[in-house]
């Protein structure tokens, strides 16, 4: 009987590995303030983030999609028609000019590094934590302005999926 188990617990941890390996990772990481540069002009392709929650003054947007690239707490945000670039680790939320996304095929943006704006939106209040199986970044654009609250899901051993 305990053979059985420890062959299901090996099997079990088998394919969580298989799962975490099997992800395609872009090549290229975008140039952030604190990061290795890349190459001028240089476009990535931002992927959808998957069981991702994101609440704006403690409501749902009524359009919005999140995106990742290879760099972990680099997010993509799209809220109604507006382009949010989202550095958790530095805390900076830059603004995009919407005319340089290009999305492409099933959900995936195209966005170049390069056009990353000066000056980061000014913001507040950030609190990251974990919460059960997921991390949530919350933080308040200004000093008195609007909360935007994102919760992303977390691996089996509790690192952060995007």
């Amino acid at each position: 009987m305990t053979i059985r188990i420890c062959f299901l617990c090996v099997a079990v941890g088998l394919v969580f590995l298989g799962v975490g390996t099997s992800r395609e990772v872009p090549h290229s990481l975008p140039h952030v303030p604190g990061q290795k540069a890349s190459a001028a002009g240089e476009k990535l392709v931002w992927k959808p983030v998957d069981f991702a929650i994101v609440r704006y003054n403690d409501d749902a947007p009524a359009s919005w999609n999140m995106y990742h690239g290879e760099k972990k707490g680099l997010l993509l945000i799209r809220l109604w028609r507006r382009y949010l670039f989202l550095n958790v680790q530095e805390q900076e939320v830059y603004e995009l000019d919407p005319a340089k996304v290009k999305v492409q095929g099933d959900n995936n943006v195209e966005w170049s590094a390069a056009d990353l704006p000066p000056d980061a939106i000014e913001t507040s209040e950030w609190k990251v934590r974990d919460v059960g199986p997921m991390r949530r970044v919350k933080f308040r654009f200004g000093k008195s302005g609007n909360f935007l609250d994102i919760q992303l899901p977390l691996l089996v051993n509790g690192k952060p999926m995007y």
